[in-house]
């Protein structure tokens, strides 16, 4: 939505948005937020080959049910790609 305190800003998506403003410096939350970026924007400033992935699945879920049925079912979608991405940073290479 155009002009909402939480939405895009520049050249960041709402996610970044909501980092910035939030002062969250967590690395795994700014890796999700260049998936997010990119699969939102799709403005090649991040290397980010899980985005189409994403976006296909996150409009896909739009299209069988109302937003909070997509809250529903995406909350353990960034829960394990978060999970995946903070056990790689601790592991310093991508998880088994």
């Amino acid at each position: 939505m155009r002009g909402v305190d939480l939405g895009h800003h520049g050249d960041d998506c709402s996610f970044e948005t909501i980092l910035r403003r939030h002062d969250l410096t967590d690395p795994v939350l700014w890796r999700i937020a260049e998936i997010i970026h990119e699969a939102d924007l799709d403005d090649e400033r991040y290397d980010a080959p899980e985005a189409p992935g994403l976006d296909a699945i996150l409009r896909g879920l739009s299209m069988i049910g109302d937003d909070q049925h997509t809250l529903t079912i995406t909350k353990p979608i960034f829960d394990g790609l978060y999970e995946y991405y903070h056990r790689a940073q601790m592991l310093g290479r991508e998880p088994a």
